[in-house]
């Protein structure tokens, strides 16, 4: 059984509507706690990650959750994507920083997957009221409109999102460089709105150096739905069930493999 992507969509509006927008630069102190350093959850994170977990089950029977934040509470949880039983993954405020700081910045971000493969998928940015979402097969949508992914011109003329510090390893020497030069996406501090600008034809490509599956698993799959071409670096497909590795996104498998020679050793 699939879920109603349409369904699942007005619930993500809703719970947005009821948890993170209400404390949208009205955060108290006492609702920001830090996780770990540099590391922090609100209590819009906890909010929509608490309603999902309880709701998005019976939307597919026999379904079940993984949440950023019941992950970080017990590691284990993030075994049951390569499970047998579908499961929903949860970003509940992706750009929890931003949030915190009062920029608009940020994205709910959620995925339906089945033994680790992405069947259906939703990138939420309450503030604009903006919804990517896309089923397998079946293309993408950016506000019920058909999403695409911008057109493939020279390397040189495109915009993208660099997620990596020049001390990565496995980047080309010059990559500093290349970064100012090629990031014209700008680095937002958000996976889900660079994911955003990439299924609205905004910018070209992204590469990533953390793959964690809250972050990517929605995102990848409504821009394969949106006609891009992404895989791992080292040339394997990308799953959810991964966490290690770099993807890197383009418009289509030439633009891939020049923009791996460019930045990637």
């Amino acid at each position: 059984m699939a879920p109603d992507i349409d369904i699942v969509a007005a619930l993500l509006r809703e719970v947005a509507a009821a948890e993170v927008m209400p404390r949208f630069r009205k955060l108290a102190a006492y609702e920001i706690v830090e996780k770990k350093p540099g590391d922090i959850v609100t209590a819009a994170d906890l909010g929509v990650e608490r309603v999902l977990t309880k709701r998005l089950p019976g939307m597919v029977p026999g379904s079940r959750v993984v949440g950023e934040e019941a992950v970080h509470a017990d590691p284990a949880v993030l075994k049951r994507i390569a499970e047998d039983a579908p499961v929903w993954i949860v970003d509940p405020v992706d750009g929890t920083t931003n949030f915190s700081e009062g920029s608009p910045l940020f994205a709910v971000q959620l995925a339906y997957v089945v033994r680790g493969e992405t069947c259906a998928a939703w990138v939420y940015d309450p503030v604009r009221d903006l919804m990517a979402m896309a089923e397998k097969g079946s293309g993408a949508k950016l506000n019920g409109a058909r999403a695409h992914v911008a057109p493939a011109v020279p390397v040189e003329d495109m915009k993208g999102a660099l997620y990596a510090g020049p001390t990565r390893p496995g980047l080309t020497a010059d990559f500093a460089a290349k970064k100012k030069y090629y990031a014209g996406g700008g680095y937002r501090r958000c996976v889900g709105q660079e994911y955003l600008s990439l299924v609205s034809g905004e910018m070209h490509f992204a590469l990533f150096t953390r793959i964690l599956p809250w972050d990517h698993a929605a995102g990848q799959h409504i821009h394969a739905e949106a006609g891009g071409y992404s895989k791992l670096v080292d040339g394997r497909p990308y799953s959810a069930v991964e966490s290690e590795g770099y993807i890197l996104l383009a418009p289509d498998a030439e633009s891939w493999a020049k923009l791996k020679t460019l930045f990637i050793a």
